[in-house]
């Protein structure tokens, strides 16, 4: 049960270019770790790139330009890094294939957390007792 945030600014940061970038990190996550293909919760929030809502620099010698996409992504912790860099990689392939964006402006972090820290509405906490994504 992840919970993704996709903040996007440059040109075309439509509804389009926002839903194909949920898709994109929506596929790469069943693909990937194996999410369920309806566990899909998700925030997608377009800046206006003219105001420079977002900000970015060229850390670690990665050129970012107006076309940034920040996808930050809550789940449950259990994966391995080996899973983690296959989600990145195929984030970053199918941001490219389904909305145009150059990997090199796909940045993604994961924050894990336990199953105690989620309800799924009704005021319950689903997941305690569960094994389940």
């Amino acid at each position: 049960m992840p919970l993704v945030r996709i903040d996007a600014h440059g040109g075309g940061t439509d509804d389009d270019r926002l839903g194909a970038l949920g898709r994109a990190v929506h596929d790469a996550l069943v693909e990937t770790l194996g999410i369920p293909p309806d566990d899909r919760f998700q925030v997608l929030t377009a800046h206006d790139a003219a105001r420079g809502t977002l900000r970015y620099d060229d850390y670690l010698g990665v050129p970012r330009d107006a076309d940034i996409v920040f996808v930050a992504i809550a789940l449950r912790a259990g994966r391995t890094t080996r899973q983690k860099e296959a989600l990145y990689g195929r984030i970053a392939q199918l941001a490219k294939e389904y909305a145009g964006t150059d990997a090199r402006n796909v940045f993604v972090t994961l924050t894990e957390n336990t199953s105690a820290d989620w309800s799924l509405g009704n005021g319950l906490a689903q997941y305690v007792g569960s094994g389940s994504c």
